[in-house]
């Protein structure tokens, strides 16, 4: 029997051939997880989808060696103007990975997330990335090594930002719609599930609608261990503002918002409600992967104009538009114009399956 060659480019390889095939988001994330450990050994490791129109954290995520202590902490870090390799930076950044170390010339205590998160957990450094493809953020990862391991290299940081892209358009394919699910229709109708947290994050008061709405989310519901605070409804209400958009496993969409009130006591109002189409349409639409031209047209499509009135419009010829449509029906899996408003712009995807988080111990 032919051995396969152990090297770093075979492993790559093999990472990434995997990931092409895994059913789901947290499967890539434990797929990639594992196979990217043989090439760039860490303790503990987040991996996380994210909302592709805001940057933030959404569902599902994957935790390894670590626990939801202290998840405050890292993200109040995200806000302040002096963190080093912020997130919302390496979005739009020349390479979308970057460790701290390497990046503070050796002193991480420059960055406010060493003091705040690291240091605590006896982390020495960090290597963050963000997965982005099309200009969006679809998914984060944040590697940890333990202070008495070696620093983070420029080799490994190289190799984790050659991941970005493929990865990100994996997890972003798993967001295409598909079939209505039963009941969706009816759901929709619930109430908006409202939380109320303290100006230390803590959650103070919730309705029982925001109980089924975050266990739409994690499937866990009646589960008395289950966190009601999940890592995106805490991020949101240590930020005391922002907007969240996160899948059930029936396969609706949600919108979640946070805003901070007025006064001494300064509480963080977190709503979860159902995402009308308006929410969601841009993120479905890029699922497809349509091209700049093809995703223009397709808004002028289902806003209701005719093939001329798009010509006129576009000042391109009545042949290029129905062209331009004909590749559109083709890639978004559609026989005609009605087909592709409903699949597009419903308010509900297919179902999907897993659990919004995994924890897992690993082996250091």
């Amino acid at each position: 029997m032919t051995r396969r060659p152990d090297t770093d480019a075979w492993k790559r390889d093999e990472l990434l051939a995997r990931a092409a095939d895994a059913p789901d988001a947290l499967a890539l994330f434990a797929g990639a997880s594992t196979r990217l450990r043989r090439l760039v050994p860490f303790d503990a490791a987040v991996w996380r989808a994210t909302d592709p129109l805001t940057g933030l954290i959404a569902a599902p995520i994957r935790v390894e060696n670590l626990d939801e202590e202290g998840c405050a902490a890292f993200w109040t870090s995200e806000s302040d103007p002096s963190t080093v390799n912020a997130f919302r930076d390496l979005v739009d950044a020349r390479v979308p990975a970057a460790a701290l170390r390497e990046s503070t010339g050796d002193r991480p205590e420059l960055g406010p997330l060493y003091d705040a998160y690291l240091r605590p957990r006896r982390f020495g450094d960090e290597l963050r990335a963000v997965l982005r493809v099309g200009g969006r953020p679809w998914g984060s990862v944040s590697l940890f090594r333990d202070r008495d391991r070696p620093a983070f290299t420029v080799a490994d940081t190289e190799l984790v930002a050659g991941l970005s892209a493929p990865l990100a358009g994996r997890l972003r394919g798993f967001l295409r719609p598909a079939e209505v699910p039963a009941g969706a229709v009816a759901e929709a109708q619930e109430a908006t599930g409202v939380l109320l947290f303290d100006r230390a994050g803590r959650l103070v008061s919730a309705n029982e609608q925001a109980r089924a709405r975050i266990a739409s989310v994690t499937g866990e519901p009646g589960d008395p261990t289950a966190p009601m605070t999940p890592i995106w409804i805490a991020t949101l209400a240590a930020a005391g503002t922002g907007r969240v958009r996160v899948r059930t496993r029936s396969g609706r969409w949600l919108v979640c918002h946070a805003s901070r009130l007025s006064g001494d006591d300064a509480f963080t109002v977190v709503m979860i409600e159902a995402a009308p189409a308006s929410e969601v349409s841009t993120i479905i639409v890029e699922t497809f992967e349509l091209t700049a031209r093809e995703t223009e047209i397709t808004r002028l499509v289902t806003s209701g104009l005719a093939t001329d009135e798009i010509a006129r419009r576009l000042h391109i010829s009545t042949h290029t538009v129905r062209d331009h449509i004909k590749s559109v029906l083709g890639k978004v899996g559609v026989a005609s114009r009605g087909e592709l408003v409903a699949k597009l712009f419903t308010e509900y995807v297919a179902p999907a399956t897993a659990p919004a988080v995994h924890r897992v111990r690993t082996a250091s």
